[in-house]
Order: C-alpha cells, then sequence, then structure tokens
C-alpha cells in the first residue's frame, strides 16, 4: 500500500511538472523588469520569496545555468509539490522555515539546509507567508535567513490572463496555458548581520510590502483578475469587534482611579507640565462656549504633530467658510505655540485624560462633526467614546516604528476593536498602511507625511536680527531637539572641531528645555565655556556652546545656522524631524536612528540631501567640510529641497479623504 501511494505521488508530481513546463511554454511571458533573469544571476546565489499561492511556478523558471533550491512544507500534502520540484530539476528542502514553526515541522532543521545550499551556490525559493496564515503576511523566517546567509531576497510574484483558483488560506492558483504569464520583481533587500529587532521588522514589512506592489503588477501585465487570486479580507470587512477583556479592564481601571487624577495634575503642574488656569480642560470641561454649527475635532499630542497638522486646519477652514475646527493638544509647550498660530473660526483646548467619565463630559460639550486624530495618538477612551457616538473617525499622517508595529501585532485583540473603528486611515507610508489593515481598519491608503508639505517653521525676524548682531561673522552650527546622551557627543565634536574652524559657536537646543541648567553645568565641567538662553539672550564673545533653553524659537535658531545636526538620532528614539532645518536652507545632518521619519531619511540621504554621523569625529569631519567647502553646502541644500519636493502631496491626498465626511454631515 505504501508503495503503491508512493508511485500513484511520483507520477502525480511528474504530471504537474509537465503541466508546468506546458503552461510556460505555451504562454506569452513578460518580464519586469524586463531583464529580470539577468538580474536574478547577477545577484545568485540569492532568497527568492512568493507568496504562498503561486509558489509551484515561480519555483519552476530561473535563469541558465543556475542552481534551484526550494523549502517545501514537512506534511503529506506537500508530498506532491515535492515530486514535482525534483522533476524540474529543483533541489528539495523540508521543513516549515527557519524556526518560525513546532519542531516537529522541521524548522530548525530547515534552516541549516537553507543556508546550507546559499553555501553551495543554491538559489533558494521559498514563500514569505507560512501556513496556515495569515496569507500575504509575510513571516520572520525568511528575513532570518536572509541576515544569516547575508545573501539578498528578491520579491518575486508571477501571474496569468487564465488560471484556476482555490478557496484555500492562500487562495492557491493554478495558472493554465495558453495564456499571457508576467514574471515581476522587485529590488532585492539586504538583511544587515548585526540588524536588531527593529531593523529585522522593518525588513520583514518592506518585503512584504514589495511582494503586495509586484503581485499588483503582475496582474496588470498578465491582464488577469487580481480579486480572484486575492485572499479576503476577513477583518477589514467584519464590524468592528466590541471592545475585549483587556480593554474593558483598561476601561474600568481608569474610571476606578479618577480620584486621584487631581494629585496626578497638581504633582505635573509643579513640575511644569500642566496648565494650572486650564486644568479644568483636563477633566473634560470646556474652556469656552461651543461655537455654532459644525465643530471639525482635530487632536495633535504635541507640537510636532501640531505643526503638521496646522497646513491641513487651515484648508478646511478655507475650503468649509462654515466650519470651525476646535484644535486639542496635550502640552503646554503646544498650548503657547497653536495661541500664536491658530488661524480664526480655530480654537485650542486641552485634550482630556483618558478617563470614561472626561471624554464623556468633552464629547457632550463641543459635539464635534468629525474627529480627526493625528499619527500615533491612540487613547482606548476617546476613541470608543467617540465612535460610539458615531461621530466620523480619521487618523491622519499616521505612523508606527516597527517596534510598535511588531506590539500592535502581539496585542492585536487591543487594536483591532479601536483601529477597525476609524473610518479611514492616512499612513506615512506603505509599510504603515500594511500593518494598520492587519488590524482590522476598513479603509487604509497611503498618503504621504503632511510635514513635507508643512511651511517653514516660524522665524522671528528681531530675534535673528538680534542673534546675528551679537554673533557677527562666526561660524554656526546647531544640534537641535537634542535627547540626552547626545551632548556629549557634540560637545566633543565641538572641541574636535574649534581648533579647524576659527570661532566656532555650537548651539545646543534640546528637546525637553527644562534640562537646559544641568546640561549647562555638565558641559562647563568639560572646560567648554557655556551660556544659557534663558539667562542672556546675546550670544557673548566667549561662549562655544550657547544653550537655547526655550521654547518656540527653534525655527529662528535653524535660519541662523549653517549646519543642524537633527537630535534625537544618535540615540535610539528614532530622530526628529529634518525638514523644517531644510526649508530654513540649513545642511542636515543625522545620527543612524532615524525610524520615526525612515522615508523622509531615506530619500534625503540617497539623494544627497543629508549626512549619517554615527560619532563625534563624523561630525566633525562632516561640519568642517561643510564650512569649509561653500560648493559642497550649497549643493547639498539643492539636493535636500529636490528630494523634499518630489515627496509632497499629502496634504491633497489628506484632504480629498476628508472632505467626504465633511459633506455627508452637512447633507
Amino acid at each position: 500500500m505504501a508503495e503503491t501511494k508512493k508511485t500513484i505521488v511520483r507520477l502525480g508530481g511528474s504530471t504537474l511538472a509537465r503541466f508546468i513546463q506546458l503552461v510556460q511554454r505555451t504562454s506569452k511571458r513578460t518580464y519586469e523588469p524586463e531583464d529580470l533573469l539577468e538580474r536574478l544571476a547577477d545577484v545568485h546565489p540569492c532568497v527568492v520569496a512568493c507568496w504562498h499561492g503561486q509558489f509551484m511556478m515561480v519555483a519552476g523558471f530561473r535563469p541558465e545555468n543556475v542552481k534551484v533550491a526550494a523549502m517545501v512544507a514537512k506534511h503529506g500534502d506537500a508530498e506532491l509539490i515535492g515530486e514535482a520540484m525534483r522533476a524540474l530539476d529543483v533541489e528539495l528542502i523540508r521543513g516549515a522555515g527557519a524556526g518560525t514553526r513546532r519542531r516537529d515541522r522541521g524548522g530548525a532543521s530547515a534552516l541549516r539546509a537553507s543556508l546550507n545550499a546559499l553555501a553551495d551556490d543554491y538559489s533558494l525559493v521559498m514563500t514569505a507567508d507560512i501556513p496556515p496564515g495569515p496569507a500575504r503576511v509575510a513571516g520572520g523566517g525568511i528575513i532570518a535567513i536572509g541576515r544569516m546567509s547575508g545573501r539578498p531576497i528578491v520579491p518575486v510574484a508571477v501571474a496569468s490572463k487564465h488560471f484556476a483558483s482555490f478557496d484555500t488560506w492562500s487562495r492557491l492558483t493554478f495558472n493554465l496555458p495558453y495564456s499571457r504569464l508576467a514574471f515581476v520583481a522587485g529590488d532585492p533587500i539586504k538583511v544587515p548581520a548585526d540588524a536588531d529587532a527593529d531593523v529585522l521588522e522593518s525588513k520583514r514589512l518592506e518585503l512584504e510590502t514589495s511582494l503586495n506592489a509586484a503581485t499588483i503588477r503582475a496582474y496588470e501585465l498578465a491582464g488577469g483578475d487580481i480579486n480572484r487570486a486575492t485572499p479576503l479580507e476577513v477583518l477589514a470587512a467584519a464590524s468592528p469587534p466590541a471592545p475585549g477583556p483587556v480593554l474593558n479592564i483598561y476601561r474600568a481601571g481608569t474610571s476606578l482611579l479618577r480620584p486621584a487624577v487631581p494629585m496626578l495634575l497638581n504633582i505635573r503642574g509643579r513640575q511644569g507640565k500642566e496648565d494650572a488656569p486650564r486644568r479644568g480642560e483636563r477633566l473634560g470641561f470646556a474652556g469656552r462656549p461651543r461655537p455654532e454649527g459644525d465643530v471639525v475635532w482635530v487632536h495633535a499630542a504635541s507640537v510636532g504633530e501640531m505643526n503638521a497638522v496646522m497646513p491641513l486646519i487651515e484648508r478646511i477652514l478655507s475650503d468649509n467658510p462654515r466650519v470651525q475646527v476646535l484644535l486639542t493638544t496635550g502640552t503646554t509647550t503646544s498650548a503657547e505655540v497653536a495661541a500664536r498660530r491658530l488661524p480664526e473660526r480655530a480654537i485650542h483646548q486641552y485634550v482630556p485624560l483618558d478617563v470614561p467619565q472626561y471624554v464623556a463630559r468633552f464629547l457632550d460639550h463641543w459635539k464635534p462633526t468629525i474627529a480627526i486624530f493625528t499619527e500615533s495618538d491612540i487613547w482606548p477612551n476617546l476613541v470608543l467614546g467617540t465612535a460610539n457616538r458615531d461621530i466620523p473617525l480619521v487618523l491622519v499622517n499616521a505612523r508606527m516604528s516597527p517596534r510598535s508595529i511588531s506590539r500592535w501585532r502581539r496585542f492585536a485583540r487591543v487594536g483591532r476593536p479601536l483601529f477597525s473603528r476609524f473610518a479611514a486611515i492616512l499612513t506615512q507610508n506603505e509599510l504603515i498602511e500594511r500593518a494598520i489593515k492587519r488590524l482590522g481598519a476598513p479603509h487604509v491608503i497611503t498618503a504621504g507625511n503632511l510635514k513635507i508639505d508643512s511651511p517653514p517653521p516660524h522665524v522671528d525676524a528681531s530675534m535673528e536680527a538680534a542673534l546675528r548682531a551679537s554673533i557677527g561673522q562666526r561660524p554656526v552650527f546647531l544640534a537641535a531637539s537634542t535627547h540626552p546622551g547626545e551632548d556629549t557627543i557634540i560637545a566633543a565634536a565641538h572641541s574636535l572641531m574649534r581648533a579647524d574652524i576659527e570661532g566656532l559657536l555650537t548651539i545646543i537646543v534640546p528637546r525637553h528645555p527644562e534640562r537646559g541648567t544641568n546640561l549647562a553645568a555638565s558641559l562647563g565641567g568639560l572646560g567648554l565655556k557655556t551660556q544659557l538662553r534663558s539667562r542672556s539672550a546675546d550670544v557673548l564673545p566667549e561662549t562655544e556652546i550657547y544653550i537655547a533653553d526655550t521654547i518656540g524659537e527653534l525655527g529662528t535658531f535653524y535660519a541662523i545656522s549653517d549646519v543642524a545636526l537633527v537630535g534625537g538620532s544618535l540615540v535610539k528614539h528614532g530622530g526628529q524631524n529634518p525638514i523644517e532645518a531644510i526649508r530654513l536652507d540649513a545642511c542636515v545632518l543625522t545620527g543612524p536612528y532615524t525610524h520615526n521619519f525612515k522615508d523622509a531619511y531615506r530619500s534625503l540621504i540617497r539623494d544627497g540631501g543629508a549626512v549619517e554621523v554615527r560619532s563625534s569625529d563624523d561630525i566633525a569631519r562632516h561640519v568642517t567640510r561643510l564650512h569649509t567647502d561653500r560648493q559642497a553646502a550649497a549643493a547639498m541644500r539643492s539636493s535636500a529641497q529636490r528630494s523634499l519636493d518630489s515627496m509632497k502631496g499629502a496634504l491633497d491626498k489628506t484632504l480629498g479623504a476628508i472632505q467626504p465626511f465633511l459633506e455627508k454631515q452637512r447633507v
């Protein structure tokens, strides 16, 4: 009986292999890029990644004289596929992939065999998504193989005009003969050997996004119906799930802790983190009457998010003359900036603390027509309370770090009831779009980064004139929005530079101004002459390090600086916004940790509009070069402006997504 089964499997596998060859011989083939096979040969040996339902056809094509191995799952259903691969002269590796499955599925042995195959000059074909799903979600195993082998991962999709599809978890497809066949490959993805968890997650998402894009393009080229070959987006189509136990416990807990809130606010007030006269707003009490008509509620966590949505607020008001805007933020700094920048028909309130009773009180008073949240400030009671009143929720300029994405994936039962309640989510890039879709959001699109479309930050003309008068002809290096751990690196760079740059003034603007006094003391202890702006505005001739421990003046400091290091990037914070510096014509340096603004920095560095530095030596070398080589500095500024201009468009896309909700509410 066993021998009979083996014979049937061999015959079936041989037949399947001949069928694949028939499809390839009788179909008109298209490759994108046109030299796809040559490119695969150039990066051989490599890891060829495909989606599960396309595996057999991908494994069946290759450049001439290239050895290929394929990973086939270690279970009975895969025996037929294994025999077909052998008939196509493909070496087999059995297992579920890189330790991502149970031990009895052969993950560890598959990993070893995969690495050995790549070392023996075999290119490896494997599926990025792992049975039994979820489909079209890349696993970590293929990324681990890329990291450990040092070989590039190439996303490849195949599609045909005529095909049969099966209602499996991966939407298995069989390409049919006498058709049109399209092979599409994305750019090779290199995984650094020293990649940490954040980088690994970023590469996984990059692969996932590239494979999905290649799949869409392949069906376009082939003229096939991609909907028939795409697994159902169950989460997106389903009604929002009810809050689970964790969210219910959170809601009950925040309600029970309500008596302690006044004490907490008092403590924060003494620290300068709360606005005492307006403390009631944090409890949901309105600081002013509700205006007549429609109120568009825009929530931004702090200054950076508020600056990003300010052009959006202005456009909403100009395009909708009868609308009022309510802007909420959570910090005293943002309130001060809002007081200066908000246009007519826009008012500011502090966002209520995330306590159900405070949220209800806030919503009862303001009755917003639509709620627009910014970036990643997702508070459960705010979201659920707003959605329960049938107020449309929109998340704009949505961003997630790789770490946040990983965290949301682990706690999907918390994330799905929240993200599924947003009527629309506009993300900064496709990686974030895909991650949020997996959390059940029904309508997610990539719009780009609103900060790219933002105008330059405010420059105080009188302050600029006074600073330039006191600085004179001294060259200026700015370290903007610095975080603890960065300032000593900057001070060391200053010490290295002052011998080569006569009269150099280094200005440090700490992200949190309250650090200024301690920072001045610590840098003074290193033998550097420091000065606090809060104590003396004019720069003294003997000052080496000028510490701007003030609020709302960063734009002016960018305007007077030749070169600026944008902080939060020399430590694992994720970087601050480089766009403001570029808009004010400063040459930008950044540390290696830039995941908060990944897309912008990737484009800027690629185009020569920004330079990555990792040490005080790096900083000193590049600052000295840019100060002494004016041509190089001018070229860098021009490249940066062109790079930013190429990334514009997020504001128009975001407005286009929001406007239907405003019009619907008026009907």
